[in-house]
């Protein structure tokens, strides 16, 4: 399972974080690193808080945001501290592990995905993930350094490496499946007049939470867009008002 699963940090800012994220990784037996831009990974002080690590931060790969980072991963969870009208369904470290453990294999990719130390993920960023994840921490003072998040999480996957029941596991669609999926549907949805022209990610975030949550398969995509696609056929010939 491990090495299935991607540890992603988005525009890391201090270089000595990235070097503890590798060394807390490389702790819990995980290895697979990947950086949406951010700063020198191979600053002195990167290299110095990697100690034996130095492995992972050499081969990490670099993206040029988090849509590519994730693109052909699956089961994607996106950690945030605050919680608010489009981060709903919060996971703790503990259930994303469980998570992972029931879902992840060679056929399915995890990614975990950690933010910016000083404002984390964007609500569009967090919209890219299937689920989202926080450490509960104390009201008095709740901010987590980022390496300090990561081994948290680490830790919890670090246990949940034996395999779990039996039958057949879900298979998932890819990140870039359900992102081609809701390009097509925000653009039929435009078209029929269904979505406010003023603010149409408004709605929008709260289909993906539908279909997130729906925990749609390759083929159910392609039976979705295949709907969509008539609907696009069908009101070819709309003008864009409603009728009464």
């Amino acid at each position: 399972m491990n090495n299935n699963i991607m540890i992603v940090l988005v525009e890391p800012q201090s270089p000595g974080n990235i070097g503890m994220t590798c060394r807390a990784m490389k702790n819990m037996g995980l290895s697979q690193l990947r950086i949406v831009k951010g700063c020198d990974r191979f600053d002195s002080e990167s290299l110095k808080f990697a100690v034996a690590a130095r492995d992972l931060l050499e081969s990490a790969h670099i993206y040029p945001d988090l849509a590519s980072a994730i693109a052909d991963c699956t089961l994607t969870v996106g950690t945030t501290r605050r919680h608010g009208k489009y981060r709903q369904e919060i996971l703790s470290p503990p259930e994303v592990a469980g998570l992972f453990r029931e879902q992840v294999s060679a056929e399915c990719r995890g990614a975990l995905v950690f933010g910016r130390e000083d404002n984390g993920l964007t609500t569009e960023e967090l919209s890219l993930c299937r689920w989202h994840a926080t450490i509960p921490t104390s009201h008095e003072y709740g901010s987590l350094n980022l390496s300090q998040s990561v081994l948290l999480f680490c830790y919890e996957l670090g246990k949940a490496t034996e395999p779990v029941g039996g039958g057949r596991p879900l298979e998932l669609a890819k990140s870039d499946e359900m992102e081609t999926l809701f390009a097509h549907l925000d653009s039929t949805l435009n078209k029929i007049g269904f979505l406010n022209e003023q603010n149409p990610a408004h709605m929008m975030r709260s289909l993906r939470r539908i279909f997130f949550r729906a925990n749609l398969d390759s083929r159910e995509v392609t039976v979705l867009r295949g709907m969509l696609t008539q609907i696009d056929w069908a009101s070819s010939a709309f003008d864009g008002r409603k009728r009464s």
